[in-house]
């Protein structure tokens, strides 16, 4: 048995942080109300970058800037807890 640990590949990096980022957008808001919203991640020589943009409805409830920068978060820790799961 190894004690061996892998890392998860750039790929997964992406996938987890992006999943998370737009998970939390739809969370705040219904996907029929926003006019439009965007998830931008790259993962390259162990820096995230995590880019979201969020066009909301008329008079929205939530602040869009608040809610980008919650799912910018969101997937920071998301990707956090990937590694510390490796």
């Amino acid at each position: 048995m190894s004690d061996e640990r892998h890392e998860p590949t750039d790929e997964a990096v992406v996938a987890t942080a992006s999943r998370a980022a737009e998970g939390l957008v739809l969370d705040r808001y219904r996907q029929s109300e926003l006019r439009d919203f965007d998830v931008t991640v790259t993962f390259e020589d162990g820096v995230l970058d995590v880019d979201v943009y969020v066009n909301p409805p008329t008079d929205p409830d939530v602040d869009p800037e608040r809610v980008a920068d919650e799912a910018a978060r969101a997937a920071r820790d998301a990707v956090d807890e990937l590694f510390d799961e490796a």
